[in-house]
């Protein structure tokens, strides 16, 4: 089997998290300046087998869109373009920042700790591969 990659696209950082080759286990794998992210994706995928990028569907309350899916929808479309051998599928990802906070704090993290946003986003990335692997 071949792993899947979790995507938690953000303006300035993304979350990257993957599974084990079984996909059984998400992990968090690392945070990229999201300017490079396209070169990184080409890079991981020419080391490792990946099958699928799980992405991250930002929503509102009432199930809308919200308006951070205008920055993700650019970055899809050259996703698709420059990577077209791997399909995507999108997670709704509401409260996964707020999780991964909390995920910080259950695990003891000092509070300065708690302040790196790129292991927030990190963690938001494997909690959006935890969602899909559970209801999958």
């Amino acid at each position: 089997m071949a792993r899947i990659l979790a995507i938690d696209f953000g303006k300035k950082r993304t979350g990257i998290a993957v599974t084990d080759e079984l996909q059984i286990i998400a992990s968090g794998l690392t945070t990229v300046n999201t300017d490079e992210i396209i070169p990184f994706l080409k890079d991981y995928i020419n080391k490792e087998n990946v099958e699928l990028f799980v992405v991250g569907k930002p929503k509102q309350m009432d199930n809308t869109d919200s308006q951070s899916e205008e920055l993700i929808l650019p970055f899809l479309k050259k996703l698709a373009k420059e990577i077209p051998s791997i399909p995507m599928y999108r997670v709704d990802e509401r409260f996964t920042s707020k999780m991964a906070f909390q995920t910080m704090i259950d695990s003891g993290l000092k509070k300065k700790q708690r302040q790196n946003k790129a292991l927030v986003d990190e963690i938001s990335a494997t909690i959006i591969l935890q969602s899909y692997l559970y209801n999958k």
